[in-house]
């Protein structure tokens, strides 16, 4: 189930656009009408911040920097076609979709259909990216036992190596494992 913020000034338009977003899938919706309510709101995990420009307490393009910059949600704003190319050069690069009044119903459904494909992408990136952090950390412990082998044992670094690889395949364990036993050993 898909989570929204919608923010909007008023009653009226928040029902237009929650009936709207329901019709997309997006049956999840929390409402908030001001940008300042929508702040307090940062911390909760939202799959898209829908945003009614403009708002009681600010023009909404802040809000939607702010967003984009501390959250993981699909961010698109919603604004007077007059306005329309000035907002999108100012947000584009911080990674907003801009969607101009009135809104179309058939462009409505792709814009959406766009930024669910784009937050998909960015959060296979952060698997991939929190995957090589992982693997840095490894590499890391691994290379601190090698050193630990090379300088209180006299190995070299390829028997080092070779050591902590037959000792992972003897234990059946992992290579990380043997060298954090390694560092045990040797570190104190």
């Amino acid at each position: 189930m898909k989570k929204t913020l919608l923010v909007s000034h008023s009653e009226q338009s928040a029902a237009l656009l929650s009936q709207l977003l329901r019709s997309e899938g997006y049956v999840d919706i929390v409402t908030s009408y001001s940008a300042y309510n929508a702040r307090e709101l940062t911390d909760e995990a939202f799959d898209l911040i829908c945003i009614n420009a403009p708002l009681s307490d600010e023009n909404g393009i802040a809000l939607a920097r702010h967003f984009a910059a501390v959250t993981r949600a699909s961010v698109v704003i919603i604004v007077p076609q007059k306005s329309a190319d000035e907002v999108n050069d100012l947000l584009t690069g911080h990674g907003v979709l801009v969607i101009a009044k009135p809104i179309n119903r058939h462009l409505f459904h792709h814009y959406l259909q766009f930024a669910d494909c784009f937050r998909t992408r960015l959060l296979r990136v952060e698997q991939e990216n929190e995957k090589l952090k992982h693997m840095v950390e490894d590499l890391k412990i691994i290379d601190r036992a090698k050193l630990l082998l090379v300088t209180c044992l006299n190995m070299s670094e390829e028997q080092a190596h070779r050591y902590l690889e037959k000792q992972a395949m003897d234990q059946r364990t992992s290579k990380k494992e043997v060298a954090k036993q390694v560092i045990r050993t040797y570190e104190n």
